[in-house]
């Protein structure tokens, strides 16, 4: 399969610079890759293609103040983007500009925190160590600043908006967005309607959002990102397949987690490191549903959906979202697929 296959034609003006008000009132574009049926309504109205004992899982990662701006003890300006923690003082990060990033290189943010590059990554980043005066995560707080996605321009007025209502495990370099929709209250009705609420963790990194660089996309590595899921969760999506319930992921970060726990025939309780790439050909394990954004052209998540959902079904479903002025990306809209190709078959 070529990179090629997996673009689109999408007009600027369609990527969404600011999240909607409330949360829950963004569109909700409903997809069935059987029956190839498109419907559009709103995220509020999801309850409506819920069922009973389906089981609702959200990824609980919370986004951290991941950029740092230093400069070096020569006075050159220097972003550090923190990616993934290694141990208590090392990180894995992305440096602009890299060139002056050398070993043995110091960068100072303040007069409680600087780092020293120790490494280089095999993905062009860089590996440093952090030297502080005090608690590491309030230092952070105070320095760091939420990043948001290149193509976003506009500044929040809060950054809180750029996480999720049941945010709970700090790590994540980006924001698991399916998860933005929803809010405590709508969380409450579904839950009050019967609909199971399960939580699984994976910290947002590179993996995630890293260009695909190659045409033959079997050639693209992904990037490691940590991931958990608890015993609660397995034993409550193994209690719904159990009923003949629906397993729905919300984003996918949630899809990688499952898939990536699902060993030698059963989902297990684990936490650990996930390099899992899904594309056209995969056969789903876990996840019955999806609820998902509208993603970049050529990205390894729409590759994702495709292989949920048929490629080309989903790059119609693409087109179908641009002639209907749906918004895009992080802050855009939502899709709902109802069933899996691939499930289906099962």
């Amino acid at each position: 399969m070529l990179l090629s296959d997996f673009d689109y034609e999408l007009p600027e003006e369609l990527i969404a610079q600011k999240p909607i008000e409330p949360r829950n009132s963004s569109r909700l574009m409903v997809l069935n890759p059987i029956d190839k049926t498109i419907e559009h309504h709103h995220f509020y109205d999801l309850k409506n293609f819920l069922t009973a004992g389906d089981t609702l899982i959200f990824n609980d990662t919370r986004v951290i103040p991941a950029r740092l701006i230093g400069h070096r003890e020569t006075g050159g300006k220097v972003e550090v983007f923190l990616l993934r923690r290694i141990d208590k003082n090392h990180w894995e990060t992305l440096v602009k500009p890299g060139k002056k990033a050398i070993k043995g290189n110091k960068i100072i943010f303040s007069d409680d925190l600087a780092c020293k590059v120790v490494d280089n990554t095999d993905f062009g980043g860089r590996i440093v160590e952090f030297i502080f005066d005090g608690i590491f995560e309030e230092i952070l707080d105070k320095l760091g600043e939420t990043p948001l996605p290149p193509y976003i321009h506009e500044k929040l007025d809060d950054s809180e908006r750029y996480q999720t209502v049941y945010n709970r495990e700090c790590g994540s370099a980006a924001a698991p967005t399916a998860g933005l929709h929803f809010t405590k209250e709508q969380m409450n009705d579904l839950k009050n309607s019967g609909i199971n609420l399960g939580f699984v963790t994976l910290h947002v990194g590179l993996g995630t959002f890293r260009p695909v660089q190659v045409e033959n996309i079997e050639e693209h590595q992904m990037h490691e990102e940590y991931f958990s899921i608890p015993q609660e969760t397995v034993d409550l999506i193994n209690q719904t397949k159990k009923n003949k319930r629906r397993v729905i992921a919300v984003g996918t970060t949630s899809i990688r987690t499952l898939e990536s726990a699902f060993i030698d025939g059963e989902l297990k309780a684990m936490s650990g490191a996930t390099k899992i790439f899904i594309y056209p050909g995969y056969e789903f394990k876990i996840v019955d549903a999806i609820i998902t954004n509208f993603h970049l052209p050529k990205s390894t998540l729409i590759m994702l959906i495709s292989a949920f959902a048929g490629r080309e079904f989903i790059l119609s479903a693409y087109r179908e979202a641009v002639k209907e002025r749906y918004r895009f990306f992080s802050f855009g809209d939502a899709m709902l697929l109802t069933s899996g190709v691939s499930v289906f078959k099962k």
